[in-house]
């Protein structure tokens, strides 16, 4: 048994098949919890992953420039071809 540090609640987790840095959510307030320890079975609030997905976004659109629609931008090469 391990507890939620966000509200207290019991919650049956099985040494056996969580490993450390696993993630799971409290049946009772949905907090998103992370392992951090195994033997006893410790439970903290995941960190938020929502900022790391904004910033791998930023650096694949950095990359490849790439827009939303997945295809490269073309302005730059299609402008060459008319100029005077």
């Amino acid at each position: 048994m391990a507890t939620c540090p966000e509200c207290d609640a019991e919650i049956e987790v099985d040494e056996f098949d969580v490993d450390k840095g696993d993630q799971l959510s409290c049946p009772e307030c949905g907090s998103n919890l992370e392992v951090v320890g195994l033997s006893p079975i410790e439970l903290d609030i995941a960190p938020d992953d929502d900022d790391e997905d904004d910033d791998e976004d930023e650096e694949d659109l950095e990359e490849g420039e790439e827009g939303e629609d997945g295809e490269e931008d073309d302005e730059d090469e299609e402008d060459e071809g008319w100029e005077e």
